[in-house]
């Protein structure tokens, strides 16, 4: 008798799977073509053109909304320009590249530095995870660069988030990478600079931003008419032939995909999570069925990752109006909100910030959709929020009891 997986699994074997490469719908996928970035392209190139030359070049800052080709142009010109330093016979650029969201401090930054140019431990073991002096890792680095003339250009992906999780950090990180230059004898550093946040350059250091922002490249939104070209390209990429018949899938997922501010990656995470969908269904075709389900399903993952990503300080405020709404209040105020946080806080053993910080993380919760706020003028008592949440109670609840120093709290605060 045929088990009930049998089917599915004949399926790979035969060769008849949905997906011919499903890497090519995948974020960090660099394609041979990138289509509607010809000008971004052509400028960033034009500033790194220079370390064919053994001259180092200028840093640059390239802002942009989420999904609008930043990270994989900056990789694309990056891996044409050693491309063609390994033709033309001379020396190629070294590069890097470190995603801020995840790499969060200055050690491990450098480690990550470290790993990708190859610097060792003097007597050849890896740089450890942890336990080195920042200056010593730092030294490290600097050896490796100047056992040769080198030129390393390090991408650093979502740069915003260094200094969103701790200015003063942030700040250190970068002024650490920049002042390197005056350190290094034989090699130079030159930084790309990944931000979805057109705001980040107001919270750099003076001395930071002299060094870091000295080229800027811009990246507008994809219109509907270039995602559903992008969708047509790693379409033919990805999926098996026939997998993808109806073309109202491409142009759903676009239209989708553009009601998000033209957003390529969420509408390749789109495409590549209703192919997914299909396949575990045994599906021969993707569907436009399927594309209403992966939209479900992604929404779910995202305010999972966003909550996750929080700073704690942003989670006791997402805390403290989740247990005021559990306790079955509806309209929630920013001084209630305050009142609970500061319970929150204290059990958390964390610093009580001002009402006035409060207010700002209620501000940043709402646009990044976990709540709903609705200023309430008071006369001449003057303003208040009114909250509530913008996710349910219960898949909130079950986010945060996944952070193993809430779920502790959890019961002595909504008690």
């Amino acid at each position: 008798m045929e088990k009930p997986l049998d089917k599915l699994f004949d399926k790979f074997l035969q060769g008849q799977a949905v997906f011919r490469n499903r890497n090519a719908l995948r974020p960090t996928f660099v394609p041979d073509n990138l289509p509607f970035r010809d000008e971004q392209m052509s400028r960033i190139g034009s500033i790194l053109g220079p370390a064919l030359k053994g001259a180092p070049p200028s840093n640059i800052l390239c802002y942009g909304k989420t999904g609008t080709g930043k990270t994989v142009v900056a990789r694309y010109v990056l891996k044409l320009l050693v491309q063609k330093a390994t033709q033309s016979a001379v020396r190629a650029p070294l590069t890097a590249y470190v995603n801020c969201r995840i790499v969060g401090t200055n050690y491990r930054v450098l480690k990550r530095l470290c790993d990708q140019v190859d610097a060792t431990m003097p007597d050849g073991s890896e740089v450890p995870f942890t336990g080195l002096p920042t200056d010593e890792i730092r030294d490290i680095l600097k050896k490796e660069l100047d056992t040769d003339t080198n030129i390393l250009t390090v991408v650093l992906d979502e740069v915003d988030s260094l200094l969103k999780r701790d200015v003063s950090q942030g700040n250190d990180i970068l002024y650490g990478l920049t002042r390197m230059n005056s350190e290094l004898e034989r090699s130079r550093i030159s930084i790309i600079g990944i931000s979805n946040d057109l705001k980040f350059k107001e919270m750099l250091d003076p001395r930071v931003l002299s060094t870091l922002g000295e080229e800027e490249v811009i990246f507008p939104p994809y219109n509907a008419v270039e995602l559903k070209g992008i969708l047509e390209q790693r379409v033919a990429m990805a999926f098996s032939d026939d997998a993808i018949s109806d073309e109202g899938v491409i142009n759903l997922v676009g239209a989708l995909a553009a009601q998000e501010h033209g957003d390529a990656r969420r509408a390749l995470d789109l495409l590549r999570t209703a192919g997914e969908l299909a396949e575990r269904r045994g599906d021969d075709s993707v569907t436009q069925e399927h594309v209403r389900e992966a939209q479900k399903v992604l929404e779910r993952d995202s305010v999972t990752e966003a909550i996750k990503t929080l700073p704690m300080q942003s989670k006791a405020v997402l805390f403290a109006v989740y247990a005021l709404a559990k306790q079955g209040q509806k309209d929630i105020f920013t001084g209630e909100c305050f009142n609970a946080y500061t319970d929150v806080a204290r059990a958390l053993s964390l610093d009580t910030l001002t009402q006035r910080r409060v207010s700002d993380l209620i501000s940043e919760l709402d646009m990044l959709g976990l709540i709903n706020t609705t200023v309430i003028s008071k006369g001449r008592y003057g303003r208040t929020k009114k909250i509530r949440l913008a996710v349910g109670k219960s898949q909130l609840g079950s986010i945060l009891d996944s952070d193993n120093r809430l779920s502790k709290i959890a019961k002595e605060v909504l008690d």
